[in-house]
């Protein structure tokens, strides 16, 4: 449809309407020529002008019924990660997402035609449709939908509501992830099944099934360990990463600040004696009282720091444990403080001399969280042993995940227990962060990390903006999913903070969106543009004083207003698996997604997946978009 010259694409199909008059009178003549006392030949000249003038109308018939038809629908598509595989060779160096069309101007239009008419009256209407299908149908042809995966460098924000296809969407991007050779790591709450399994498929057909590995909470004996303290660069951030999982209603917490620094301290005294920090230890020592560690701490700093130390001289005079640890103090303060002083071992003497009840007061607030992150088989899950010959489950650090180029599954179980979940997830996000800060800080980046996090809210701590914020420049690409803004807020406890996390997504997939203001903060973020209306006008008058004097009159004209591209609520009707994208530099698409499947259509039919003959509107109910 020409933006300059307007004319109403909706209305009744006059060309057909002429193409079935020439016909009808073509044949007409050509069958009655014999009948009439005239020239023939005349008829039959009659007869070809008229076949003419209705193969002029035909091509404006074809054109407008096959727009009608297009708004009906399109079949629900599947693709195997075969296929998907020799659709990204087509489209190498790009990031496929789907079929479907360019939402420009004219789409536009037409969707504002059509929602003055009435949809009802020109798309079939179905009892079993989600959403308005006639949305996909404003274009007539759709194409492969790719983009250069440097536009998804600015990260990528998924939006859409239960069962509008967010997972099915992360099955895709995941896929081509892993084909293209990237260090993967996958963040699901919800821990669905068929997005691990695809994970897994897709390692196998790379040719490495080697480097999966999966994580899950209610699978201990099937889960492999993981290790969300073994990569910092400063001892204090794992201090700060368990401390940000303490729930606080004031900035400024003296308890979580307490218990943040005796972390501090017992994670210092763990390095000073050659020990790997985790979970169990600072449960143990915090609860449990610092001797032992002090005791350690001291003997190995003074003999480091005093060649003459002799620490069976200092031992062997003690009672018990107390005077051991009392005895070594008075050493360190009388012989080695004063030309070498520690900060960690005044850290940890501090803590010892400490009163006990006062101490387990002030730490009260961080022992739930140490808790519920060490009890029952999370303690060798989170807390592993990597010397130990006694666990056969495999091991997964982030260092390894990153350069060995490997995926990781890492289900929450966020259903069964939603605060563990949370903490787990805040903790693996922390250390991302600081491995991203390794690579931009050493300049590593050989290769893209590729982030996959779902219902992002319930992971959001303020590691998770930061690594949204530098993780580019890292080689990271981060892919979020959740069902509204005010999710983030809600987490965040701030919609400044919410919005911060908001900015640095340059990349936005938007599925069915029901909240409004979520609505409006997509459509507000797209360009305006002038809409073309017509407006009809009629009239008339009387004269008071003759009623015979009768005047009356009609018009119609053409008006342009400013609208929007594309109006909040229609985000609200979009079918399963399908899509609104905007994308860095402005482009704005209208796509479908496909449903990544094991095998071929034919080996899912037995299952009731349906087929491509399948209409759209008859498949919407079916199809697990979530």
């Amino acid at each position: 449809m020409s933006m300059d010259r307007y004319t109403n694409p909706w209305r009744a199909n006059y060309e057909a309407i002429a193409v079935a008059v020439w016909l009808l009178l073509a044949a007409f003549s050509f069958a009655s020529a014999p009948h009439w006392r005239l020239h023939t030949p005349a008829f039959h000249a009659f007869s070809l002008g008229a076949l003419v003038m209705a193969l002029t109308w035909l091509p404006g018939a074809l054109r407008m019924r096959t727009a009608r038809r297009a708004l009906n629908g399109r079949p629900l598509a599947f693709v195997t990660a075969e296929e998907l595989a020799k659709t990204m060779h087509r489209v190498k160096g790009q990031l496929w997402l789907g079929k479907g069309f360019e939402w420009e101007r004219d789409q536009a239009q037409l969707a504002h035609d059509l929602l003055r008419v009435g949809p009802s009256r020109l798309a079939e209407v179905s009892l079993t449709a989600v959403g308005a299908h006639w949305l996909h149908g404003l274009a007539p042809r759709e194409k492969d939908l790719a983009v250069p995966l440097s536009t998804m460098e600015g990260h990528l924000l998924v939006v859409g509501t239960t069962g509008a296809g967010k997972t099915r969407l992360f099955d895709l991007l995941v896929t081509q992830a892993v084909l293209r050779g990237e260090a993967v790591l996958i963040i699901d709450p919800k821990g669905d099944r068929e997005l691990r399994d695809n994970a897994r498929r897709a390692c196998a057909l790379a040719g490495r099934p080697e480097s999966f590995s999966a994580f899950h909470p209610a699978y201990p004996e099937h889960s492999c360990r993981i290790d969300p303290m073994a990569t910092f660069g400063r001892h204090t951030e794992l201090a700060s990463r368990i401390a940000a999982l303490v729930p606080s209603e004031t900035g400024a917490d003296p308890f979580k600040a307490f218990g943040q620094m005796a972390m501090s301290h017992i994670i210092a005294g763990l390095l000073l004696v050659a020990e790997r920090p985790n979970l169990l230890k600072l449960r143990h020592y915090l609860e449990g009282g610092v001797d032992a560690l002090v005791e350690r701490a001291l003997v190995t700093y003074c003999t480091q720091a005093d060649r003459r130390f002799d620490a069976d001289a200092i031992l062997s005079k003690a009672r018990d444990g107390q005077g051991r640890v009392m005895a070594l103090i008075r050493h360190y303060r009388q012989r080695v403080a004063s030309q070498y002083p520690s900060s960690v071992i005044d850290g940890l003497v501090n803590m010892h001399e400490h009163e006990r009840v006062h101490f387990s007061k002030m730490v009260a607030s961080l022992m739930p969280v140490l808790v519920m992150l060490t009890s029952g088989e999370l303690g060798p899950l989170l807390s592993p042993d990597p010397d130990s010959d006694r666990d056969s489950r495999s091991l997964m650090r982030m260092t390894d995940l990153i350069n060995d180029r490997s995926v990781a599954y890492i289900g929450l179980d966020s259903l069964s227990d939603g605060m563990v979940g949370s903490a787990i997830g805040s903790l693996l996000i922390a250390e991302l962060t600081s491995m991203a800060g390794d690579r931009y800080n050493y300049g590593v980046k050989n290769h893209s990390v590729s982030v996959f996090i779902d219902e992002a809210a319930e992971v959001m701590n303020d590691p998770f903006v930061q690594l949204l914020n530098k993780g580019r420049g890292a080689g990271l690409r981060v892919t979020v999913a959740t069902q509204s803004f005010a999710d983030f807020a809600a987490r965040t406890g701030s919609r400044d903070k919410a919005t911060q996390v908001l900015a640095n997504l340059n990349n936005l997939i938007a599925l069915r969106v029901l909240d409004a203001e979520t609505q409006t903060y997509i459509t507000d973020s797209l360009p305006k543009i002038r809409l073309k209306t017509i407006m009809r006008t009629q009239a008339s008058s009387t004269q008071s004083d003759n009623p015979l004097l009768f005047s009356g009159n009609a018009g119609e004209r053409l008006i342009e207003e400013e609208g929007d591209l594309l109006p909040p609520a229609l985000l609200g009707h979009l079918p399963n698996l399908e899509y609104i994208g905007r994308l860095a530099g402005g482009r704005i698409i209208k796509g479908r997604l496909p449903i990544l499947v094991a095998g071929g259509i034919e080996d899912n039919a037995e299952s009731g997946a349906g087929t491509e003959l399948i209409s759209q509107p008859a498949m919407n109910s079916q199809a697990h978009g979530q």
